[in-house]
């Protein structure tokens, strides 16, 4: 029979783990010859008198999600005479949003659920909204809980008005009233109930697209086997044809399983695939056919839907995970928990993809956080913004020969804290001793990068992002050209200070935490900032309403409540002699 999956969505308590209870009891009473896999399921969750009790069920539902369970989606299972089902029962709660995107990345169709009562609320939207992202083409509205308002017709409607050419069925899912069969409480209704509309959508048969091969693995157990694992994204992959992988073709010598050599692997299918010739393919790479190979490109518009209680922002280095690769990423624009927009997001590298309306695996990606590796958001590309066309220019002259020349290592001293802390002042005399030794440095300062390169910024925490980032690209410059950088900023968040850090190469990069109190660093207000901040004339300022997130593993700790600056220049200095720069 064919199998299919579809989820239930909507606002909290709206009835889905009541809908997905009378769906199973229902269909374990009518077709339990079909439902040997249900067994399993019915006994764990409660049985009475031999038969799965819906009181029971919709009671085990409701347990797991006070135990938590929620935090992961939970897949139920069902059958008809006419065909099996997978229903993804996610929470309607808007902190577990990822969780409905999740459910929602493999289904063919969405019930949308919502009580009659509240009416469209903005989670609902929101689902409705996902569901579309994602491509699912077979929505209905189910209206629940109509038996609380007398199955009124006109409360039907109202919410009907509001998803014009999506079909929508009156339903009490309490009740059973049109969940399976046809009620006589709506006799006004004459469309189809649940189960009917779930019978007759139309499940999509794989793409008859060109092949798409994923490469998880190279398989070399031997010099004589060079195998790539992995599995079909779309498409045929056939024996004999030709692919193209990077910027070059080859053919498919063979079609490899544990179980024998293919003729072809259709879409779904994890094989090995041994090209014909030795080509330079890795993991993440895509076999296409030649004819029609899938785009490359570092820079996409996108839809994404942010699931993180901090706020996307702009120009910060995140992590994209698309096929088997994961690459830095950042996006243009702020994004709040649950919003969705459109966006350009650019990766730090070029890879294979396609418009998620085209494949759903080469044309998603989910967002990490750098240094959690979190889950924070998810992507649907909508086309290239550009093609990946840029290369770096292989140059003569390199950083070792520019270190060589100056007869030290180059380095990028990152000095953070609070303003008033004394970072520019210690970073004025370790130059000052660096330079008297003949070393070649340069000292960016905050407030004076603001008069200049920066001056177009303000203060908001968005700003601020890219007050870092641009300092941390303008440092790896910098240790390019063979110098010790002294970098003096408040730079308040670790992401960006992480940006500065990975931009540069190992042992390059040495950060120092001037570590001053907030209440010594206002006490001291060289510049009049705190006062200002408290009477509210500088708003997002660092340590009183905007945050500051301390190193978690300086190299370098500058407790300035006991050292005096030039102490505090001393120590920093002992530091970069054991690094060897100086």
């Amino acid at each position: 029979m064919e199998l299919l999956r579809f989820i239930t969505c909507g606002s909290v308590d709206d009835g889905k783990s009541t809908l997905i209870g009378r769906l199973l009891y229902e269909s374990k009473l009518l077709y339990a010859d079909h439902l040997a896999a249900l067994e399993a399921d019915s006994r764990r969750v409660g049985t009475r008198g031999g038969e799965l009790d819906f009181a029971l069920l919709v009671d085990g539902l409701a347990a797991e999600r006070e135990q938590g369970i929620t935090i992961d989606v939970a897949y139920r299972f069902f059958a008809t005479e006419a065909r099996r089902f997978i229903v993804a029962d996610t929470p309607g709660h808007e902190q577990y949003t990822r969780n409905m995107a999740t459910g929602a990345s493999t289904a063919d169709a969405a019930v949308l659920l919502l009580d009659a009562r509240k009416g469209v609320l903005e989670q609902t939207r929101r689902h409705a909204r996902i569901v579309s992202l994602l491509g699912i083409r077979h929505v209905v509205v189910a209206v629940n809980k109509l038996d609380l308002l007398g199955y009124s017709r006109e409360a039907f409607e109202a919410v009907r008005a509001e998803f014009p050419g999506t079909p929508c069925i009156p339903m009490s899912a309490t009740e059973g009233v049109n969940v399976i069969g046809r009620s006589e409480l709506t006799p006004w209704y004459d469309g189809p109930t649940l189960l009917q509309w779930l019978e007759s959508v139309v499940i999509p048969s794989e793409p008859d697209g060109p092949s798409r091969f994923l490469v998880q693995w190279v398989n070399r157990p031997n010099a004589e086997f060079r195998g790539l694992s992995g599995r079909v994204l779309g498409g045929v992959v056939r024996r004999g044809e030709m692919v193209r992988v990077g910027n070059r073709t080859t053919s498919v010598a063979r079609i490899v399983t544990m179980d024998g050599d293919l003729d072809e692997a259709p879409a779904g299918s994890s094989v090995t695939v041994v090209p014909a010739d030795d080509v330079d393919a890795s993991r993440g790479d895509v076999l296409g056919s030649a004819d029609d190979p899938p785009g490359l490109a570092d820079s996409f518009e996108a839809h994404l839907v942010w699931m993180d209680e901090t706020a996307l922002m702009p120009g910060r280095q995140y992590l994209a995970k698309i096929g088997a690769r994961t690459v830095g990423c950042t996006a243009t624009k702020p994004l709040q928990l649950n919003e969705i927009g459109t966006d350009t997001v650019h990766f730090d590298a070029p890879v294979p993809f396609e418009a998620y309306a085209d494949n759903r695996d080469l044309g998603s990606f989910i967002v990490l956080d750098r240094l959690s590796n979190a889950t924070v958001g998810a992507g649907m590309i909508i086309r290239a913004a550009r093609p990946s066309n840029l290369r770096r220019q292989a140059l003569t002259v390199d950083k070792e020969a520019r270190a060589a020349r100056n007869g030290h290592r180059p380095c990028v001293v990152w000095l953070t804290g609070l303003s008033g802390a004394g970072k520019s002042t210690i970073a004025d005399l370790v130059e000052k001793a660096l330079h008297a030794q003949g070393r070649h440095t340069f000292l960016l300062d905050g407030d004076n990068v603001r008069h200049g390169l920066n001056s177009d910024l303000g203060f908001s925490d968005a700003d601020r992002v890219e007050n870092v980032r641009r300092i941390a690209e303008v440092a790896a410059l910098m240790v390019d050209a063979g110098l010790i950088v002294l970098v003096s900023f408040i730079s308040p968040f670790r992401a960006e200070r992480a940006l500065a850090r990975d931009l540069v190469g190992e042992n390059e990069f040495c950060e120092v935490f001037v570590d001053t109190p907030l209440a010594v660093a206002e006490q001291r207000d060289p510049k009049g900032l705190y006062r200002k901040a408290r009477r509210g004339e500088l708003a997002n300022f660092t340590g009183i309403d905007s945050p500051y997130e301390p190193p978690e593993d300086p190299e370098v700790r500058l407790d300035t409540t006991t050292l005096e600056p030039q102490e505090a220049a001393e120590v920093v200095l002992r530091r970069l002699r054991a690094l060897g720069v100086c």
